[in-house]
């Protein structure tokens, strides 16, 4: 005895509308993953130390960014690879936490050439402005200058809430940002002066919002900015300490933009 299954008549166009749609959305699933990259980025990770979980939660965060995104990311996490070679496979560089000192003599002057030339797209996050002398390493001028002008001169250890206000509401990294956002835990670098008249700022902490309070300000305290003297297209975002910044939908909306933005030379 054999049985047929019958498909009443009036259900066999929403039967076959939905198998459209499925191969619709396998088709392009497919085309997605074998499309060309859009670009690619290296990530100079600072490994180690009490800022590893920000960079470990970051890493997650990049990598379903790449894919919504369409780009390509790698990883380093010291300098020895970097040359003019090297830097030539990628569109976007992003200091992920990572210092301005123990670079090798070839990596700061590829980096600084493919900067100048507007080469390649830079994003630096929170320890990419310790800016001084550290761990024995002198001061890299080239890349003082890059950042501003200014020198770290101190944070605050006990950490503080505050909320962070945009200023260029019109550049492409705050789209969608809002008016301002909070910030929690932070330790606020200040930084020997501000770097406000060498770059363009997009926002900054509103230190009377800190909380709890503390002494430790610099009056006019930019967070977020651009230095438009180069003609690589960068950012700086100084918050990068804890790793629930990547709960943060402001945040996130900004190192989103930040990336799609810097990415194009």
């Amino acid at each position: 005895m054999s049985f047929k299954w019958h498909l009443p008549s009036e259900n066999r166009p929403s039967l076959v509308c939905l198998l459209a749609l499925l191969m619709l959305f396998v088709t392009s699933a497919i085309r997605a993953q074998n499309a060309p990259r859009k670009f690619r980025v290296i990530a100079i990770a600072e490994t180690g130390g009490i800022h590893q979980p920000f960079v470990d939660a970051a890493k997650l965060w990049l990598t379903k960014e790449a894919v919504l995104d369409n780009f390509s990311i790698d990883y380093i996490q010291d300098t020895d690879q970097i040359n003019e070679a090297f830097l030539s496979q990628y569109q976007l560089f992003i200091q992920l936490n990572y210092p301005p000192y123990r670079w090798t003599p070839t990596a700061k002057a590829a980096f600084q050439r493919y900067i100048e030339g507007g080469k390649i797209g830079w994003i630096g996050f929170h320890h990419a402005s310790l800016v001084g002398e550290f761990d024995g390493y002198p001061m890299w001028p080239w890349y003082h200058e890059f950042i501003g002008d200014i020198r770290w001169k101190n944070y605050i250890p006990t950490f503080s809430s505050a909320e962070v206000v945009v200023e260029a509401r019109s550049h492409p990294a705050m789209e969608g940002v809002g008016k301002s956002f909070g910030i929690e835990n932070e330790e606020w670098y200040t930084y020997d002066k501000s770097p406000r008249p060498n770059v363009h700022v997009l926002a900054g902490v509103d230190e009377n919002t800190y909380t709890p309070s503390s002494p430790i300000k610099m009056g006019d305290h930019p967070v977020v900015w651009t230095n438009e003297h180069y003609k690589a297209r960068n950012i700086y975002i100084f918050m990068g300490h804890h790793p629930e910044l990547f709960q943060n939908q402001a945040y996130t909306k900004l190192v989103h933009n930040s990336i799609l933005w810097a990415a194009q030379q």
